[in-house]
């Protein structure tokens, strides 16, 4: 199965989302106090339906087609929100991330200011501290990564990684948590360390979990990050987690544990990886970490329980990524998303594998030798009454030879591109079969210009029904807020 920390999740999971139960209605306080902004990067609303599909599928329903709700869909405010930044409808997570933290739109690639990166723009977050309320930002994926820096940093380019490091410690903020940093000593490795600037600042950082489960309010301001990081500093996709790693909901409830205090907080909450499994065109990786972040969702939710009358939560993506859509021409008006249940671990995981096979066969390795690998990952078989097809062994043959060459003998024609994404071919070959059996399609290696979902509860939360923009979701939660 794809959960974080195996098979015992699926039951722990459905349990938990039927007997999940949202407040809503009643009297509000003036203002929200406690604050939830919980971000799905390239979540849109296929992202939520395809998990909801395969927990169903996991409870045995696949004989009479139905869903199982995410607990982000029990919200009792539900509406939808455009995406486009301003110089494409097709936005990137800076554009997008600076909408929501702002309410301004900029272009692609712009953290937190106007479109020529000449002003500033205040942000949700700076604005919840100015007022007293303390501010946590919590990622999946490297913390000064372009959404959760839309939230504390200004910069004209969301690669300057370094630049946006060095602006964490300046916010004053007092929580982040999650993945590390990509360029700690500046794109050449010879600036200072920006873990020395941030100790130097005052935060005590964080790196394993004991030290993580031993955090009180008395540590004061704290950087907690993943004892387990992956490719681009980021926390590992739920399918490959292990008890070795902190969940997101893990970090969302020390999260409010030391934000807690009479003035409030605001927290932003990001799944980031979602986006990136998607980008891939990987549905179970995908899948996974919808699941794991409806997890913290559900954290954000048992506060709101417990403080109903000044507590909003607000959950929605800052753009769709990969045109994930349910439904393929091959199984027409079916799905079979128990297929999926093959998949043990992520492209990423499969990729190092891969690449392992390559270097001792030194690119000489066949297919069939491999092949117990393929099974032992996916659940794809040569023999048997499940075995691949001849269509689909042929395109896996020729991503295979692809993958056993060195990455300057490899195509680069747009043909390969459209089949591979720029990703490891063999494995990206190895998801699309997976996903086209059971009924899943793309359209992109990149984001799309689909409206993103945008779901609430608490105060203000009427105001979150219907159809609007993303800057909307940044005034709606300011005036809620009395900002």
């Amino acid at each position: 199965m794809i959960f974080m920390r195996g098979r015992r999740f699926l039951a722990k999971f459905v349990l938990a989302t039927v007997m999940v139960t949202v407040l809503a209605g009643g009297a509000w306080a003036d203002r929200a106090k406690y604050v939830f902004l919980m971000i799905g990067d390239g979540m849109a609303m296929p992202q939520r339906n395809a998990a909801e599909i395969y927990l169903a599928s996991m409870a045995g329903k696949d004989a009479r087609p139905g869903i199982v709700k995410l607990a982000m869909s029990t919200l009792p405010a539900q509406g939808f929100c455009t995406t486009y930044s301003t110089n494409s409808i097709i936005t990137d997570s800076a554009a997008a991330g600076t909408a929501l933290a702002t309410g301004n739109k900029t272009k692609s690639g712009v953290i937190a200011m106007n479109p020529t990166g000449t002003e500033s723009h205040e942000t949700i977050a700076e604005m919840a501290h100015k007022r007293g309320m303390k501010v946590g930002i919590v990622s999946s994926v490297s913390i000064e990564h372009a959404t959760p820096a839309c939230f504390y940093s200004h910069n004209e380019s969301r690669n300057d990684y370094y630049e946006l490091a060095c602006q964490l410690p300046e916010s004053g903020f007092e929580y982040f948590a999650g993945g590390g940093f990509k360029k700690p000593k500046g794109p050449k490795g010879d600036q200072p360390d920006v873990m020395g600037i941030i100790d130097k600042a005052g935060y005590r950082i964080t790196e394993t979990i004991e030290d993580f489960r031993k955090l009180s309010k008395e540590d004061g301001k704290i950087v907690a990050i993943n004892p387990v990081l992956w490719s681009g500093k980021a926390m590992p996709y739920a399918v490959d987690e292990t008890d070795r790693s902190i969940s997101l909901a893990d970090f969302t409830a020390k999260g409010i544990e030391l934000l807690d205090n009479p003035e409030g907080f605001f927290m932003m909450v990001e799944g980031g990886k979602i986006d990136w499994a998607c980008h891939a065109n990987d549905a179970v990786s995908s899948i996974g970490d919808t699941i794991a972040f409806d997890e913290a969702v559900k954290v954000a939710l048992d506060f709101y329980n417990d403080h109903p009358e000044d507590t909003l939560v607000v959950v929605t993506g800052d753009h769709e990524t990969g045109g994930l859509t349910i439904g393929f021409a091959g199984t027409k008006y079916d799905t079979f998303f128990g297929k999926l249940d093959g998949q043990k671990m992520s492209y990423e995981a499969f990729d190092l594998v891969l690449v392992d096979y390559r270097k001792s066969t030194e690119g000489k390795g066949s297919l069939e030798d491999f092949f117990p690998q393929v099974e032992k990952a996916f659940g794809l078989s040569l023999k048997g009454q499940d075995a691949v097809t001849g269509s689909e062994l042929a395109s896996l043959k020729q991503a295979f030879a692809e993958s056993m060459k060195g990455s300057k003998e490899r195509s680069e024609d747009q043909e390969t591109y459209l089949l591979y994404g720029g990703y490891e071919p063999f494995s990206i070959a190895l998801t699309h079969l997976l996903n086209r059996r059971a009924g899943l399609a793309w359209t992109s290696y990149a984001h799309t210009g689909v409206p993103v979902p945008v779901s609430a509860v608490g105060v203000g939360q009427e105001t979150f029904n219907g159809y609007y923009d993303n800057t909307d979701v940044f005034r709606k939660m300011t005036s809620a807020m009395g900002l």
